[in-house]
């Protein structure tokens, strides 16, 4: 292989892979002057000279002449007389010899050596571009086309055609992809797999969604509006806490838009998830009223130390505290970053039972477990979720089902005799004067 065919399939490849001239040249001179130093041990003594543009390369060794006695001729720079007038006859000592070096002096093996490695280092060259790309822009948004779908992920493509990897975890699970979509999501994170880097997107990250809100609300986008929290539930519900530094300006109504114009275009995005949009404050027990909205709270109780709110609230406005799959209360309890437990308002005239007085049919660890979230009677272990029990306790399904078969019970026999009573309390019809 010649150097002209070497160094113009090098310039084709480093162009396809957007390398500039400056860098194409420094790599091309520092893998040839490697070639030198396996050779000949020095390159300080060598001039590389590189046209891309032609494929040119001409490579000079330069030595000084010495006399053929001299202690220095085994020096790399330096040349005896003897040798030097081989090349010129009327050469003296104390001139300098500049002799072309072939790319065919260093053999086939260097050659195709030089070309696997020129290869190598314009592929490392574009992962650091890569990495370097991607690591600045974590957090921001891109678009992409699909152009493969596996089960655990998605394959994106970028304007450049760099591979990035969408998780089937952090997609929103409504999400459904085919090759060729076009597709929005936020730089999640930038791992680094056996010196290769590996973009990972999400969409079901709360920054994608910060990001959706800054490009359709500008006041967001101006800094006169500061999102202070988000949460999600990818696909079903979040919840957005924001704030004014403008007292003109309402952050709530600014974000929705003229008949939820902004926040429409956002829900689309995220397929129809449902945005809660709250406005921020320093008031906790304002903030915990707000993030727990649609439901409307009686009264509260915080403990700080613990990290717990009790809340209370009227029968109906428990199911839409609690929202289906206890989603709304999950979001709010991490919005405000406190454990909240919800209690239910028990009516004036239904009576309640405490929790100990159910220890000869329930376990007395069960219903410490109970006591532990605030629940200490059973009509307020009624008005709790099944499935939120599960999830704040340490209690299984099926002790979940049990507990509330034996309170449910309870309550069923009481009605049962109270009921019983009243029918043997009525009076009895007068029977008829015999004639």
């Amino acid at each position: 292989m010649n150097s002209n065919v070497l160094i113009e399939s090098f310039s084709e490849f480093a162009k396809f892979k957007n390398i500039d001239r400056p860098t194409m040249m420094s790599i091309l001179e520092e893998v040839f002057r490697t070639m030198i130093r396996k050779k000949y041990n020095d390159d300080s003594n060598f001039d590389v000279i590189i046209n891309p543009d032609n494929g040119d390369l001409e490579i000079y060794r330069n030595r000084e002449i010495v006399d053929d006695d001299s202690e220095d001729i085994w020096d790399h720079d330096k040349i005896p007389l003897s040798e030097a007038q081989k090349i010129e006859p009327d050469f003296e000592i104390g001139e300098e010899v500049s002799e072309q070096v072939k790319l065919e002096d260093f053999g086939r093996r260097a050659v195709l050596m030089a070309r696997q490695t020129l290869i190598q280092r314009v592929k490392d060259l574009e992962r650091d571009n890569l990495y370097q790309k991607y690591k600045d822009m974590v957090g921001e948004i891109i678009a992409g086309e699909v152009y493969q779908v596996w089960g655990r992920e998605t394959l994106v493509l970028d304007q450049e055609e760099n591979e990035l990897s969408l998780p089937k975890q952090e997609q929103i699970p409504k999400d459904r992809y085919r090759k060729g979509d076009n597709i929005r999501a936020v730089v999640h994170r930038v791992d680094v797999i056996n010196g290769a880097p590996k973009i990972v997107l999400s969409r079901a990250a709360p920054a994608f969604l910060e990001r959706l809100m800054e490009q359709e609300v500008p006041e967001i986008f101006d800094g006169l509006i500061t999102i202070k929290n988000i949460v999600r539930e990818p696909g079903e519900r979040a919840k957005v806490a924001v704030e004014s530094y403008d007292d003109r300006i309402d952050p709530v109504g600014a974000c929705v838009g003229m008949k939820g114009s902004r926040i429409h275009a956002v829900v689309r995005e995220l397929e129809n998830e449902n945005i809660d949009i709250i406005n921020y404050t320093d008031n906790l027990e304002l903030y915990i009223q707000r993030a727990l909205s649609p439901a409307k709270i009686s009264s509260m109780k915080i403990n700080e130390q613990t990290g717990r709110v009790s809340v209370f609230l009227r029968p109906d406005q428990v199911s839409l505290a609690i929202g289906r799959g206890g989603a709304n209360i999950k979001l709010a309890s991490r919005l405000v970053g406190m454990e909240i437990d919800v209690f239910r308002e028990a009516d004036s005239y239904e009576e309640d039972i405490a929790l100990d007085e159910f220890s000869d049919e329930l376990e007395s660890w069960i219903i410490d477990e109970l006591k532990k979230i605030g629940l200490d009677t059973g009509r307020a272990v009624l008005a709790v979720n099944k499935e939120d029990l599960v999830r704040r306790t340490e209690l299984e399904e099926e002790n979940v089902e049990e507990v509330f078969r034996v309170i449910q019970a309870e309550f069923d026999g009481e009605n049962e005799t109270e009921e019983a009573a009243t029918e043997e309390g009525a009076e009895t019809p007068a029977e008829a004067p015999k004639e």
